[in-house]
């Protein structure tokens, strides 16, 4: 069964970083496709970025430009890096998990992957 564990969010000032950690353990696929969401209060979760097994990256519109996301095989592990912080980026960030490359190339994992994290909480003062 797939374990996804998220870290690093906390409380920053407008304009700081962030760096977001998911530790993935259970997955037996090669060919994946792992994302971040995030959800503030009274909104609907949206993702906003997505990578491939092979490293292939996509962005939510919102974010591109100012968030990277990239793994670590080897550590098994998932990053956001998140920059230019602006209170609007206050919310709960998860991270998830999908043995399917193709939700990943085709849009698709926008509405959501399979496995999910616990989340961890990101906010932003201004």
């Amino acid at each position: 069964q797939v374990q996804l564990v998220e870290s690093g969010g906390g409380s920053v000032q407008a304009g700081g970083s962030l760096r977001l950690s998911c530790a993935a353990s259970g997955y037996n696929d090669d060919s994946y496709c792992m994302a971040w969401f995030r959800q503030a209060p009274g909104k609907e979760r949206e993702g906003i970025a997505a990578i491939t097994s092979g490293g292939m990256t996509a962005y939510a519109r919102a974010v591109k430009g100012r968030f990277t996301i990239s793994q670590d095989k080897a550590k098994n592990t998932l990053y956001l890096e998140l920059n230019s912080l602006t209170p609007e980026d206050t919310a709960m960030y998860y991270c998830a998990a999908e043995g399917k490359t193709y939700k990943c190339y085709s849009g698709s994992w926008f509405a959501g992957l399979s496995s999910w994290g616990q989340g961890t909480q990101v906010t932003v003062s201004s």
